[in-house]
């Protein structure tokens, strides 16, 4: 299994070059995933429905976002919906959207880290809760 995964996409600048270059990569490599950070891809702070829009149509199978995916609210309503966008899996209970999503055989899976933010759980033991609560796991976690 061949999976791409882009770096953070920032603003206008990285999603003309993900709609310039990923359709090309796409077929070149064979790629079977593509995993896109979204979270600045926005004018440089977080993700509309309409710029992951356009990152999916160039080719991106799974959008991940972090602590700046609440800057556009509008893309609130989409997190819980059929969009293949994650936030991170270690926000706090109750807050929208999933961190993980399972796409064939493969799981993406979404965590931030705590250095300079203190407001998150722990990435470790939320990952490691994912996984004991997963019958059967997938074959790939990404």
């Amino acid at each position: 299994m061949l999976i791409l995964a882009v770096g953070d996409i920032i603003g206008r600048p990285g999603r003309q070059a993900v709609n310039k270059l990923l359709p090309g990569l796409r077929e070149q490599y064979g790629l079977d995933l593509v995993i896109a950070n979204v979270e600045n891809a926005a004018g440089g702070l977080g993700v509309t429905p309409l710029t992951a829009r356009e990152l999916l149509d160039a080719g991106a199978d799974v959008l991940t976002s972090g602590n700046h995916i609440w800057a556009q609210k509008e893309i609130i309503p989409y997190l819980d919906g059929e969009m293949p966008i994650l936030r991170p899996l270690n926000y706090p209970p109750g807050v929208p959207g999933r961190g993980y999503l399972v796409k064939g055989q493969t799981m993406v899976v979404n965590l931030i880290g705590r250095t300079f933010m203190s407001n998150f759980d722990c990435p470790f033991r939320a990952m490691d809760q994912l996984l004991s609560e997963l019958s059967p796991k997938p074959p790939v976690i990404v």
